[in-house]
């Protein structure tokens, strides 16, 4: 557990942001009341959690899950909150799940342009059209797309035609 008290409570900062928005715009708040609502808000987080883990412990498990968290919230007497927290975890673990399907793709995707890259064609050349089998590197800095401005690169070997 904590050593101080002070380090079971919550962030000032989101205490207060939570605050504000259950206010009307332009009602005060004193030093005084966010202490007590941080305080409180701490002892429901200590609550809830030893509920949460006493149902947990009930079905011989030591990792708390959501439903221990709802279960918890109706051991608390506080089943009107069960429908609106069900939906917010399901809202979340959907969330999650978007995340991590995105992701995934993206590390496809990379694995793919890096395959096509430096795979050679059936020809010998690389996919980029270089004869080497190694992808052109463009002058611009990493990541950045090569000068559109192409006018000046072939003035060299026009002076030395003509």
């Amino acid at each position: 557990m904590a050593d101080k008290a002070d380090d079971l409570s919550l962030p000032a900062s989101v205490v207060l942001r939570i605050m504000k928005d259950a206010v009307p715009e332009g009602t005060a708040i004193s030093k005084e009341a966010r202490q007590a609502i941080s305080k409180a808000a701490s002892v429901f987080v200590l609550y809830c959690t030893s509920c949460a883990n006493a149902h947990a412990s009930k079905v011989k498990r030591k990792t708390l899950a959501g439903a221990d968290v709802l279960a918890a919230m109706g051991d608390m007497e506080f089943e009107h909150f069960v429908p609106e927290l069900r939906d917010s975890l399901q809202a979340f673990r959907k969330d999650q799940q978007e995340k991590k399907e995105t992701a995934a793709e993206r590390r496809k995707a990379a694995q793919a342009a890096a395959v096509a890259q430096t795979t050679p064609g059936l020809d010998g050349s690389a996919a980029d059209g270089s004869s080497d089998g190694v992808a052109a590197v463009s002058e611009g800095a990493v990541g950045e797309p090569a000068s559109e401005n192409t006018e000046n690169q072939d003035a060299p070997e026009e002076q030395g035609e003509a």
